[in-house]
């Protein structure tokens, strides 16, 4: 009798582990609506605009959070403080015919290369690189110098794109600040 309910355990537990692993791989469940719509006000930006990553050896520098052009910017710098990326979210799409001839960041007068990369486009202009991930009607750049920032960092930077949590919401948002929480 023991045998069948010892069998069905690791069945029963199956959902728990799979949503325990959606969870960390999205950085926990998204912030509060209320907050997140409080949080984007403050920056100037509409909520769905707003993505966070996570990469090891980077830290988001909270006073570079806000709205650049229609856009939701955040900058992560090296835990030396020596390189530094940029995300930046805004609507769009991205496609194999629209890739190379939407300009990568201030670079506007150098050709694009797109190469598709995952579910990422890996871009290069000039002395910039990025990678770009289109996520429903939002498309959020991860940039930086691509003499500085290689180019497995800003892919780990793509894969690790998700929308805040708490935690990611209080570490952008200035300390002085209260949204009411």
């Amino acid at each position: 009798m023991m045998r069948p309910a010892r069998a069905l355990l690791p069945l029963l537990l199956l959902p728990v582990l799979l949503t325990g692993c959606d969870a960390d791989k999205n950085g926990g469940a998204t912030a509060d609506s209320a907050d997140l719509d409080a949080a984007a006000h403050v920056w100037g930006v509409a909520p769905e605009l707003v993505y966070v990553t996570k990469v090891s050896g980077y830290t988001v520098f909270k006073e570079s959070a806000g709205e650049y052009e229609d856009e939701f910017v955040v900058a992560y710098r090296s835990d030396e403080g020596t390189t530094k990326f940029g995300l930046f979210a805004g609507h769009g799409t991205m496609t194999a015919q629209s890739c190379p001839k939407q300009p990568l960041g201030e670079v506007s007068d150098k050709r694009v290369t797109c190469e598709h990369d995952g579910d990422a486009w890996y871009r290069k202009a000039g002395a910039s690189h990025e990678y770009a991930v289109s996520i429903d009607a939002v498309v959020v750049h991860l940039i930086a110098d691509a003499d500085k920032v290689d180019r497995a960092v800003l892919r780990k930077a793509a894969e690790a794109v998700h929308r805040p949590d708490d935690t990611d919401l209080a570490a952008l948002l200035p300390t002085t600040n209260s949204l009411g929480t």
